[in-house]
């Protein structure tokens, strides 16, 4: 009950700061709830009593291999209103929440012992579970269960303006079944927005490895092994350059690593962005363990408001090498397909294959 502990002991400071000794001495500190949140958004960005580890170079040590594999969701579900979860809570959301796929894997591997049903095969999922790697809990940040990376707006919702939709991936070209470059980035294993910015945590390949040198860091994904290469102190290219990740700038802010990206045109980024809109991401030692890590989406175009998110980066042993395409027919299948319907005399749609 440490992580439960420490929320509702943040919620009771916050109680005193806002309504004195007396209001705090009458009331019991609540377990949840909008309180607890703010403290425990705001609570310090590295671990009372950390001393943050330093390279030979003067920078604060980030390097590693870091993994952000968690049930926990950009975007936070209705049935769980509040950010922080106790200890308690974790674990029921944890039993109930039939997404948590790790479950699902391990139900799988009774089926292959002679011991269950498997079906999570059989509920549509393109392969065997035992291949996808989301996480087996909720997300820890700064010793709290979080139910969302969102924090900001407070309802943890992403504050898209009405009428505003698309992909973050870019639009589908053509009827989509005539070249390869008319599927998107993602289909065609070209980028699939992993190493951000934001971060984001997907289905499996949430390992990531930062390196550090004087005038330049470097975030490398495990997901198609995508590189941001961000150099320090220095100023935005030309906009004519667009890279597949964005046009990233950083430097550091006492321990904090600060990095700004714009120029995100090509669909790099795992959230909607526009030409004018520009990302703003920290990060921070909190402990031996993990890397906090913060991200700021703004861009008035798309988004009522800028929105903001928190997320923990945990050690982890290593990454692994990366396949896309290898053994990989949807692509050369869905092309096959287009000719099919042309020799048949069919157009295809964008929703399906419909006769003209």
């Amino acid at each position: 009950m440490k992580n439960a502990r420490r929320a509702s002991l943040a919620g009771l400071a916050l109680a005193m700061s806002i309504g004195g000794a007396g209001f705090a001495s009458a009331q019991i500190a609540p377990a949840t709830g909008p309180e607890v949140d703010k403290a425990a958004i705001s609570a310090p960005m590295v671990e009372p009593g950390y001393q943050v580890p330093r390279l030979k170079i003067g920078q604060p040590d980030l390097q590693g291999v870091w993994t952000n594999a968690s049930n926990t969701p950009l975007r936070r579900p209705s049935s769980t209103p509040n950010l922080v979860m106790t200890d308690a809570e974790n674990d029921k959301a944890r039993a109930a929440n039939p997404s948590n796929i790790r479950q699902a894997t391990d139900d799988n591997q009774k089926q292959s012992d002679g011991l269950g049903d498997g079906k999570d095969l059989e509920g549509g999922r393109g392969y065997n579970a035992f291949w996808i790697d989301p996480g087996s809990s909720y997300a820890n940040v700064k010793g709290t269960w979080r139910t969302s990376w969102i924090v900001e707006p407070a309802n943890g919702q992403v504050p898209m303006k009405r009428g505003v939709g698309g992909s973050p991936y870019g639009p589908r070209l053509g009827t989509g079944y005539d070249n390869p470059e008319e599927r998107n980035l993602n289909e065609r294993c070209i980028i699939l927005g992993t190493s951000g910015p934001p971060i984001g945590n997907y289905l499996y390949n949430n390992n990531l490895r930062i390196i550090q040198s004087p005038n330049h860091v470097v975030i490398e994904s495990e997901m198609i092994h995508d590189a941001r290469i961000i150099p320090l102190n220095a100023e935005h290219k030309p906009k004519v350059l667009t890279p597949w990740m964005g046009d990233s700038i950083g430097w550091w802010e006492g321990d904090t690593l600060v990095v700004e990206t714009i120029n995100m045109t090509r669909g790099g980024s795992g959230v909607m962005i526009s030409p004018s809109g520009k990302i703003i991401e920290r990060f921070s030692r909190y402990n031996d363990k993990q890397v906090f890590y913060e991200f700021e989406v703004i861009d008035d175009s798309i988004y009522s408001q800028p929105w903001k998110g928190q997320m923990a980066l945990n050690a982890q042993d290593g990454m692994y090498e990366y396949a896309c395409h290898e053994g990989n027919h949807g692509l050369l299948g869905i092309l096959e397909g287009g000719r099919v319907a042309d020799r048949e005399g069919r157009n295809i749609q964008e929703d399906g294959d419909r006769e003209e």
